[in-house]
């Protein structure tokens, strides 16, 4: 799922932040105990507050609220309260029932799921039929999803050829048998594919409401889910309010009301703002510069969790520069990711030498060779690439480097095109920055030569990551085709793979993309955030970062 890492307040030139210049103010015992009790707000233990509401900024504007029509996590943060999958996650990232109480498969390849009596906001029973309705929905063409291969990499019966025209949508390997019973087969064994129904993409949506309303049907008014939160007002570039839904079937369970979910793109406001009580709970991006200052003055408060998500500048395959690999080998040589990690950003974040973050279930990791290169080798070794590729004084590598607009991303940017100018000389960068949507739309249709990106898991195994990378998937915004690489994925499904054998394969697919420099993976993610005391029930132990507002309640404070 494409991250949406939110902006900082890093204003330093580079050298700056390679310096330690951050202007941070030093926090002695006596400030920091003045700090502490100004900023944080005892809540009594256990005892709920008489208004159950939270405001939570969600960092930016969604590009829709259609399940079937969206790639980021900012829109899946605010689907996941209004619908509900198969499947769901608990505060540790673990699969558990959603709309599915139980399911079954005798051999990985037919699986048979047993729904729950629950209903759609209007009223409406959530059927079997619902969700073939709405597999069949995002497999097809006409849909123009960003996830439409996300079931072709679940194996899904037909899901590619549905995909790519030559299959009708009503052929896709989906079934209800009766009102309250699913089948999915699949054309090779997934063991983990109910892990991976709780993704937005495969949500689902009322045809009726659909059918009506058109593209209209997610506006306020005329939106029907089936989670715990419908929509009560959209503010565009503002906020989004949600209010229970009192036909969600576990309502009984729900607290609070009402969420307002925020779309501050600025870290910095997004801080201040908490400090000043407008904020609940902040996005999950803390101003590296302010980061220690505020452990210190907020303690507990800032959570800091792990998280399945890698960041990378993507090239563009389609054409030149980037279609030589001797030009991506160079650029990736001599990024210098420790600076990164351990000087710009000095969270957590962990070095990332391979797409897949290290942390994940079933993976095999991989280092590369140049990974104990010391830094005048991997400059040589560049250089020498560059020259050979025909870039020297006489003619410069020139490119441009796309990231949406933040200033974290632009700090980082900038941050690279000085390692590279300063270790290589005759290589310019020209920094541009697109609003969200905007950055999304450029990078699906190739009108990019060089993007930041970020992926984060959207179930917790390898193939979440590394399946992006297929030549056929949708989510290949750098149009990467390896048929090597493909050939090793392609394995990974076999009948007769063991889990060991799959994670070695998982390890060589890592090693193709490093050896054809696929990508510039520059760090794994964590996720920090603050949230206020009195907000009981925050899990800070899952990976996958989805959390759920029906799980959590306002103290009294």
């Amino acid at each position: 799922m494409n991250s949406k890492v939110l902006p900082s307040a890093l204003v330093l030139s580079v050298s700056a932040v390679l310096f330690g210049c951050g202007g941070d103010k030093t926090t002695t015992p006596e400030n920091k105990a003045a700090s502490t009790d100004a900023a944080t707000t005892t809540a009594t233990a256990g005892e709920l507050a008489e208004k159950q509401e939270i405001v939570i900024n969600n960092g930016a504007e969604p590009e829709s609220l259609d399940p079937h029509k969206v790639s980021g996590v900012p829109e899946s943060n605010i689907l996941r309260q209004m619908l509900v999958g198969l499947t769901s996650t608990d505060a540790q990232g673990k699969t558990i029932p959603g709309m599915a109480t139980e399911w079954t498969s005798p051999d990985n390849k037919v699986w048979t799921f047993k729904l729950r009596d629950a209903q759609w906001s209007n009223g409406d029973p959530v059927t079997a039929h619902d969700f073939v309705y709405s597999f069949r929905r995002v497999v097809n063409p006409e849909t123009a999803s960003p996830y439409a291969t996300y079931l072709a990499g679940l194996k899904v019966v037909n899901a590619q050829d549905i995909v790519d025209g030559k299959s009708a949508p009503d052929t896709l390997g989906v079934r209800a048998i009766d009102d309250k019973t699913l089948e999915v087969t699949l054309s090779e064994p997934v063991p983990y594919f109910p892990d991976a129904l709780f993704h937005t993409s495969v949500k689902p949506v009322n045809q009726k409401v659909v059918e009506q309303h058109g593209d209209k049907w997610t506006n306020v008014g005329n939106f029907v889910g089936n989670g715990p939160y419908i929509l009560k007002e959209w503010q565009v570039n503002e906020r989004i309010v949600l209010e229970r839904n009192k036909n969600y079937y576990d309502d009984a369970n729900t607290t609070i009301n009402q969420v307002t979910l925020l779309a501050i793109s600025s870290d910095t406001t997004d801080v201040q703002r908490y400090k000043a009580g407008e904020v609940d709970m902040t996005a999950d991006a803390l101003p590296p510069t302010q980061f220690k200052q505020l452990q210190g003055e907020l303690g507990d408060q800032v959570k800091v969790q792990p998280k399945l998500c890698t960041y990378y500048y993507e090239f563009n395959h389609t054409k030149a520069p980037f279609d030589d690999v001797r030009v991506r080998k160079a650029l990736s040589l001599v990024l210098d990711r420790d600076t990164i990690v351990d000087k710009i950003l000095g969270q957590g974040q962990k070095v990332a030498y391979q797409y897949t973050p290290e942390a994940i279930n079933g993976m095999k990791n991989y280092e590369p060779e140049w990974k104990s290169w010391d830094r005048a080798k991997r400059i040589e070794e560049a250089k020498k690439l560059l020259n050979e590729a025909g870039y020297n004084e006489a003619n410069p590598l020139k490119f441009e480097l796309l990231y949406n607009t933040s200033e974290q991303h632009k700090t980082l940017a900038v941050a690279a095109a000085s390692f590279w100018k300063d270790a290589l000389g005759f290589v310019d960068v020209t920094l541009a920055n697109q609003e969200w949507k905007t950055y999304l739309e450029t990078r699906r249709t190739q009108k990019h030569q060089m993007s930041r990106g970020g992926w984060c898991a959207d179930y917790n195994e390898a193939s979440t990551f590394l399946n992006t990378f297929l030549s056929t998937d949708s989510s290949n915004y750098g149009k990467y085709n390896s048929p090597t690489f493909d050939g090793i994925m392609a394995k990974t499904l076999a009948a007769d793979v063991t889990p060991e054998q799959r994670a070695e394969l998982y390890r060589q697919a890592e090693e193709v993309l490093d050896k054809e420099s696929a990508t510039i993976f520059v760090y794994q993610y964590v996720s920090p955030r603050l949230v206020k005391p009195y907000v009981a029930g925050y899990a800070d132990q899952d990976p996958l970062g989805q959390w759920h507002v029906k799980d959590l309640k306002i103290l009294k404070h």
